[in-house]
């Protein structure tokens, strides 16, 4: 136990001193920060530029002279109305006398609009929604023409309002919460375990390896190595996670946030099935990324070496994420199983209610067995090849590596 809390602390400062890691920290905090800061920016733009401003013609006065009753549903135009033409209305958007129009005109027993953009190509699809807006407010003023009483006029015109429901009281969650967990470990694992392969062949490379094996046994090497930087990979991320609950809550509006990361329905059993989840999911990619690691002993061949491993993690995040959009179909039982793809799938499904405790105990009995499986040819490999320093390793290499005794 001691010989492993070595390596860790060895790891862990060698990790830290490395001005790749420094850097990436910070350009990570940074960008979270200007990120969080994008709508402040944007807003204060607009503040100092005036609205958009959008002509509706009617020159028929198929309303009345009631266009003065429309108001603007999302409150990006200033509706300005008159009774100009249509070459009118186009000659002041060449102008940028307005920014748009809308010319109403009557076709038959229809009610013709015809939206006039500068260009056609980047038409706001905002502005349909004034279509309806307009035909509402026609309909409500030809039933006031009509001589009915106020009690028929409102069953004219109903109010429908809605709400959702489900089956199951238990089956609670935040879809966005869950997702931004699934991409933290999917970049604790792709950016985390992929500096235990790098500092593996590193270590190869600089002969640090040979001290280390005097010192402890590969076995302690391996989890030594692979405990330490997932330790410096979750400091990382915690950095990351009170650097972007810091900025949101200072430059985001606070009850649109916490509308967004509804963190109520987190409990504390969902809390630690989550952190399990976690733990064993960068546990089983940081075994896979340990073995390709000590199959080579150059630095410009990792990249290569962890290609497959890097297939197996992209193919598992999406095979996940396509299952929290789809979680009724056929494969995302098989997701939630599958020891690769279950620590970004299952804790998802747990949140929802869609899991049964059969399925968990399931899964996680999977992914332990799967870690033991990958820890165990890791270690073999890696004792098998620490003192190659030639090329990569081929596959029937790998193979009588593992076959051998250590």
């Amino acid at each position: 136990m001691n010989d492993i809390l070595t390596v860790i602390k060895f790891t862990m400062k060698d990790m830290l001193k490395r001005k790749s890691y420094i850097i990436t920290t910070i350009i990570i905090l940074v960008m979270i920060v200007i990120g969080f800061n994008i709508p402040r920016i944007i807003s204060s733009f607009k503040d100092q530029n005036e609205k958009n401003v959008m002509l509706i013609s009617d020159q028929d006065n198929l309303f009345d002279n009631q266009l003065d009753k429309l108001i603007s549903p999302d409150g990006n135009y200033e509706i300005v109305i008159s009774n100009d033409s249509l070459d009118k209305i186009k000659e002041k958007i060449k102008n940028e006398e307005i920014d748009c129009g809308i010319y109403i005109e009557k076709k038959n027993d229809d009610i013709n609009l015809e939206y006039v953009v500068e260009n056609i190509y980047f038409f706001d699809d905002k502005l349909l929604n004034y279509k309806d807006l307009l035909a509402s407010l026609y309909k409500d003023i030809q039933i006031d023409k009509l001589d009915i009483s106020e009690e028929k006029k409102a069953l004219l015109n109903p109010m429908f309002i809605y709400d959702i429901s489900q089956s199951d009281d238990e089956a609670k969650g935040n879809l966005l919460v869950i997702m931004l967990l699934s991409i933290a470990l999917f970049y604790t694992v792709y950016f985390g375990a992929y500096q235990v392969s790098s500092s593996i062949t590193t270590e190869k490379t600089s002969k640090i390896i040979e001290t280390l094996v005097t010192s402890t046994s590969p076995k302690n090497i391996v989890l030594g190595k692979t405990l330490g930087i997932g330790m410096v990979g979750l400091l990382q991320l915690i950095l990351i996670i009170i650097t972007a609950y810091i900025s949101a809550t200072s430059f985001l509006d606070v009850d649109i946030l916490n509308k967004m990361l509804d963190m109520s329905t987190i409990t504390l059993s969902l809390g630690l099935f989550i952190l399990l989840y976690f733990l064993l999911g960068y546990f089983a990619f940081a075994l896979l990324y340990a073995l390709t690691g000590s199959t080579v002993s150059k630095p410009e061949d990792i990249q290569s070496a962890n290609t497959p491993v890097t297939i197996i993690t992209m193919a598992s995040f999406y095979l996940a994420y396509f299952t929290m959009m789809n979680p009724g179909s056929s494969i995302s039982r098989f997701a939630s199983l599958f020891p690769f793809s279950s620590p970004f799938c299952m804790p998802f499904k747990i949140m929802m209610g869609l899991s049964s405790k059969e399925d968990i105990v399931l899964s996680i009995f999977i992914l332990i067995i799967t870690i033991v499986i990958i820890a165990n040819v890791s270690i073999r490999i890696y004792s098998n090849a620490i003192i190659n320093y030639g090329t990569k390793l081929s596959l029937k290499e790998i193979i009588e590596m593992y076959k051998e005794k250590q």
